[in-house]
């Protein structure tokens, strides 16, 4: 258990990207906890150095300088404690997202019941599932065998059997991974992860413990009708930290330096996520998105159940190509306002895989990442659609959350914050009445593992400018003719001044406000849509609070729905640009 301890004045958290390492400064400001600065470097995990430590080092000279504040030395290296003249930090903490993915093989009874479970509780980290072994795979021993030895997983996963459950089944296939085990030479063990039936732990530690580096945690899956990823997926987080530690250079001495409290980049996102679903709407849920160079991880949390998803290779940089074999090219030119050859766009994703540092020099380049960031994001929403609690669930449409919180710099670093919503909007397409915010600073993941040993901290920056809210947004949702008036709404300002406005279908406008101004919306849907009050045509007041770009309406549909003729799409890309434009 780690230990917390409110009284570290000054934090150093550093975020080892696949891109991007960055070094983060917090520390104690008017009797409160605040971020102070940021520096920043090229990540060093992979060639020429293939050793994170250069890039930590680095970064954190980076900040030095920014700051002024001394936190190396030549003579004893990282400063900790801090000094009184103030120079050093009281502790160190780090994230981790850079590195290819940990190749996972699981092992369970059904394909469609424990082998997908296992496999959910395998995408809550960097990793890609290479095999599948069950009972239903039609493949006999031998084989399984041969297919282990052949595929040389970094960890395997077993599940299956409810807590009572089967055994003999389970105790076969784990029979089966022994064997693969025994072949194997001591200095390639395997991690195993047993997150099955509960009453074989003792067998399993018996026949597996000797020939690998086994770890058992909570069935994931106690009873047909319960699942409990969480404590699997601590226990995995950690099993992610052995690995890495194996696989990339300076994972020791980053490790050394933060005294163990390191931690996967998604790891740490997800408890901040997880934390503001208490904090903010008990009846909603709170999504969180980072589109990261290599990989993207999404998070939703409901009532404090958390569904974690990380996508491996499918990013804005280094992961980039991968997003042409889950869409055309023709699902990212239907976004962009201007006419753009679909070759041009295919060879811009192509050099953006290859050189992932590179950044868009040109309007053009600018819209092909945006369209780009647009496809991830629907790539990500179908991925963790069926994941969420069933009672949460809204079929095709993303559930009602407050607030979505947007990270990643093709998000957050956007040349224009309309360009930040619309990529946010038009990718996520959330339904009823939410609030887009962004996480400007990328702190979530370093406040997550910070959580750790000062609570108190995360709070206090919590509570701070974390985020740039966008806008409140009311999004209808229905069936209509372009044009038809599908909610009428009555808005009540602060002064006592009240407006009515009816929304038609096919718009996207905006409701000027001051940033901070607080609005009550009061809102009747029409023509049968729905607005999540309850169900269609069921009107409803909310407390709308106005952003950075004032309270967005939002009455395109869901889902967005395209014209086979492109250039009627670009008229109308264009045309939702211009809306929110004129108003920012």
């Amino acid at each position: 258990m780690v230990n917390t301890n409110n009284n570290l004045s000054s934090i150093l958290a550093v975020d080892i990207g696949s891109s991007t390492t960055r070094a983060l400064l917090f520390d104690i400001v008017n009797t409160k906890y605040r971020f102070i600065a940021e520096g920043s470097a090229p990540s060093t995990a992979g060639s020429p150095f293939f050793d994170i430590a250069e890039c930590v080092w680095h970064a954190i000279e980076d900040l030095q300088d920014k700051t002024g504040r001394m936190m190396i030395s030549d003579a004893e290296g990282l400063i900790i404690p801090s000094t009184m003249d103030n120079n050093g930090v009281d502790a160190m903490v780090a994230t981790i997202s850079a590195g290819k993915p940990i190749r996972v093989v699981t092992v369970g009874l059904l394909q469609d019941v424990s082998i997908s479970t296992a496999n959910q509780l395998a995408s809550t980290i960097n990793a890609q599932v290479v095999e599948e072994i069950s009972l239903n795979d039609r493949r006999q021993d031998q084989d399984r065998i041969n297919l282990l030895l052949k595929t040389r997983p970094d960890l395997i996963i077993i599940s299956g059997g409810t807590n009572g459950g089967a055994s003999k089944s389970i105790l076969n296939l784990i029979e089966v991974v022994g064997l693969a085990g025994y072949l194997t030479k001591d200095d390639q063990k395997t991690h195993i992860l047993y997150v099955g039936n509960e009453e074989l732990q003792e067998d399993v530690k018996d026949d597996l413990g000797k020939i690998s580096n086994l770890h058992i945690a909570p069935n994931i899956q106690p009873s047909l009708n319960q699942k409990q990823m969480y404590p699997a997926q601590k226990e995995l987080a950690e099993i992610f930290k052995m690995i890495r530690r194996k696989q990339i250079g300076g994972m020791s001495e980053v490790l050394t330096w933060t005294d163990g409290n390191m931690t996967a980049t998604a790891t740490a996102f997800s408890r901040m996520i997880r934390f503001l679903s208490r904090k903010y709407e008990p009846d909603k849920g709170v999504l969180g998105i980072d589109i990261g160079s290599r990989n993207t991880t999404i998070t939703a949390s409901f009532e404090g159940e958390e569904t974690l998803r990380v996508l491996p290779n499918l990013g804005i940089g280094a992961g980039c190509q991968r997003i042409l074999k889950h869409v055309q090219v023709s699902d990212i030119t239907r976004w962009l306002p201007l006419k753009i050859p679909d070759s041009f766009v295919r060879d811009y994703v192509n050099n953006k895989s290859i050189y992932p540092d590179s950044l868009p020099a040109t309007q053009e380049e600018i819209a092909i990442e945006h369209a780009v960031a647009r496809e991830i994001l629907r790539a990500t929403v179908k991925d963790i659609l069926p994941k969420i609690p069933e009672a949460f669930q809204k079929g095709s449409l993303l559930p009602s959350v407050e607030p979505i919180i947007g990270s990643g710099s093709v998000i957050t670093q956007a040349p224009k914050r309309t360009q930040s919503l619309l990529i946010l909007l038009d990718g996520l397409q959330p339904a009823g009445v939410t609030t887009i915010a962004l996480d400007q600073n990328g702190l979530l993941p370093s406040l997550g593992i910070i959580s750790d040993i000062n609570p108190l901290l995360t709070v206090q920056v919590i509570e701070t400018s974390t985020f740039l809210n966008l806008g409140t947004v009311i999004a209808p949702y229905g069936n209509a003719r372009l044009g038809t008036p599908i909610l009428r709404m009555r808005i009540t300002r602060q002064n006592g001044e009240k407006t009515t406005r009816d929304i038609k279908y096919g718009t996207l406008s905006v409701l000027p406000t001051s940033v901070g101004e607080q609005v009550t919306l009061h809102l009747r849907p029409l023509h049968g849509f729905d607005i999540g009050m309850g169900g269609p045509g069921k009107a409803g007041k909310v407390s709308a609070v106005g952003g950075s770009l004032g309270i967005i309406i939002d009455a395109r549909g869901r889902p967005l729905r395209f014209s086979p003729d492109p250039e009627k799409n670009r008229k109308r890309a264009k045309k939702w640009i211009t809306s929110l434009e004129k108003f920012a």
